[in-house]
């Protein structure tokens, strides 16, 4: 969750108000979380990609503890509304981060929504999905002025060792 002055003055307030009621936020986060696991890639509101990254990243934290510990497979279970996607937590997505000790998401700013409410969008995913990359791979570009200053302090590096050689 985002740090913002109306989060530091929350007034009773521990999480974001989504949907009609707490039942129906908790029941949003199952589903986008369900989706999530299924695709490795979903779209969604910015507000609910941030909220949901929490939760998935908890999951996998959970789903690395192996299918027979009891809290991972409860949790599993109560998150997961399709139960055919729990062996994928289990034999696919956690041996995927059996390396890593955080950050198994990633989450993308795309553009606004165009209908009415014009809301933040962004796109969440798990990391080393099979899909393209969200961000293009960067290329070294040698006509940049840094690497042009590289360039040419090297070569009189060069020519210095060898005049000494000489």
């Amino acid at each position: 969750m985002r740090l913002t002055v109306q989060m530091l003055i929350s007034h009773g307030r521990v999480a974001r108000r989504m949907g009609l009621g707490p039942q129906s936020r908790i029941d949003m986060l199952r589903n986008i979380l369900t989706g999530l696991v299924r695709h490795e890639r979903i779209e969604t509101t910015m507000a609910r990609a941030d909220e949901v990254r929490f939760y998935a990243e908890k999951l996998i934290d959970y789903a690395k503890k192996g299918d027979l510990d009891e809290k991972a497979m409860k949790m599993a279970s109560f998150w997961l509304t399709e139960k055919d996607l729990v062996p994928k937590l289990f034999k696919v997505l956690a041996p995927r981060f059996e390396t890593h000790s955080h950050s198994y998401t990633r989450m993308a700013r795309i553009p606004t929504r165009q209908n009415l409410d014009k809301a933040k969008m962004a796109v969440l995913e798990y990391k080393g999905n099979p899909f393209p990359p969200l961000y293009p791979v960067k290329k070294e570009n040698e006509l940049t002025l840094i690497n042009q200053l590289l360039k040419g302090y090297r070569e009189e590096k060069d020519q210095e060792l060898a005049q000494r050689s000489l």
